[in-house]
């Protein structure tokens, strides 16, 4: 915009310094730290203001993640000639059924364990009796052991375990708004490919960075959901062979932790362990970790990233915060969708934004970084190999 002088330049002087002969001085650059501290200061306003709608924040992701994970259902349909109406109801009819099921599982499987547990009741007060007694030994005071102890009283457990139950009627409203959520997105994601190829032309690299994070959910969740659900059958079949109480129960909650990187292994093995303690004593204590451990670094180690792949290049460092991170926003559900939802946050800061793509490597897309070491190795190793064997050098 020019000045009223007519000269255009009253707009840039504005804006920067004017020397003592009358250059113009360009104006200072704006000071990163600032900018720094004004992008967490919004990450944490942002991250209050998820916690404070949680629940219906939480359920609408998780609604949306579904979502993603059975459009190709959709796509394939429509592909041959179903039409679009029908399409989006039978994706909406597949999704309602497989969480139907999956909730009478996590019910029943619930009320099992609500009934398994008096059965060992004086066992477990117990153990919580002779843990007391040992930490009184070791010098705790009688506060901290009271304190401490409390929380292991199996009647408290029994409590919560009854109040899971006795509460199942509090979740309709968390219910009500996923599948309302799930019919209105299986109805809006009939025009996903047209908007989407409408934004490829004025925003392509929002596009492209979209479209990739699609893939990438769905590849990570698809592939989670089969190989959690193989190691959940595989634990229950061991555990009922071994004579562990409650064995269907603790594959479930295997299925469900398989969802929770780093930590989830550790969650899923506790009740199991306890259990086995109680019926046979560290034998089947030792043949129940075995078991865990030989299934979890199968799945999870060798299998789970060859099929994943690049699809989610995050570091395990950042990988186990974020599992912290959303576990401490949004409560349980968000450790499960800890991957997505930190997969979200990188599209939109990272992957859309061609400027931050130095970022990437840092955040664990280190493909580059292992190209390069490769070949530093091999360097290395033939540097070795030539000081070992000095002979095999040709003379000139």
């Amino acid at each position: 915009m020019r000045s009223p002088n007519g000269d255009g330049r009253a707009g840039a002087r504005a804006g920067a310094g004017v020397a003592a002969g009358g250059t113009i001085e360009p104006a200072p650059p704006p000071h990163r730290t600032a900018f720094i501290l004004v992008g967490l200061g919004g990450a944490t306003v942002a991250a209050f203001g998820l916690a404070g709608i949680g629940s219906i924040f939480a359920v609408s992701f998780f609604a949306l993640v579904l979502t993603i994970c059975v459009y190709p259902i959709r796509s394939w349909l429509e592909r041959h000639g179903v039409p679009r109406g029908l399409a989006t109801g039978a994706v909406i009819l597949a999704v309602v059924l497989l969480l139907g099921a999956f909730g009478a599982a996590l019910f029943v499987s619930f009320a099992q364990f609500a009934a398994l547990l008096p059965q060992y009741t004086a066992e477990l007060q117990s153990w919580v009796d002779d843990f007391g007694a040992w930490l009184t030994s070791v010098g705790f005071g009688q506060e901290q052991v009271d304190g401490l102890v409390s929380g292991l009283d199996p009647g408290a457990i029994a409590g919560v375990v009854g109040g899971v139950l006795g509460s199942a009627a509090g979740l309709i409203s968390a219910i009500v708004i996923l599948v309302t959520m799930l019919i209105l997105m299986a109805m809006d994601a009939s025009y996903a490919k047209t908007l989407t190829r409408d934004l490829r032309q004025r925003k392509p690299l929002l596009a492209e960075a979209s479209v990739g994070y699609t893939i990438g959910v769905r590849r990570y969740m698809v592939v989670t959901t089969a190989l959690g659900a193989a190691q959940g059958i595989v634990n229950w079949i061991a555990l009922v062979l071994l004579g562990v109480p409650g064995a269907p129960l603790w594959g479930l909650l295997a299925f469900i932790c398989s969802f929770i990187p780093n930590v989830g292994y550790f969650i899923a093995i506790v009740p199991p362990i306890v259990f086995a303690a109680l019926v046979g004593g560290w034998p089947l204590v030792i043949a129940v970790i075995v078991v865990y451990g030989i299934v979890n670094g199968i799945i999870q180690s060798i299998i789970q990233p060859r099929v994943v792949g690049n699809a989610v290049a995050l570091s395990q460092s950042l990988t186990f915060f974020s599992v912290l991170f959303w576990a401490v926003v949004l409560g349980p559900i968000g450790a499960i969708l800890a991957i997505p939802l930190t997969l979200l946050v990188r599209m939109l800061l990272v992957d859309s934004n061609p400027a931050n793509a130095w970022v990437r490597p840092a955040l664990g897309d280190l493909d580059e970084a292992r190209r390069v070491m490769d070949a530093e190795d091999a360097v290395a190793k033939a540097e070795r190999h030539r000081r070992r064997h000095p002979e095999e050098i040709a003379e000139p």
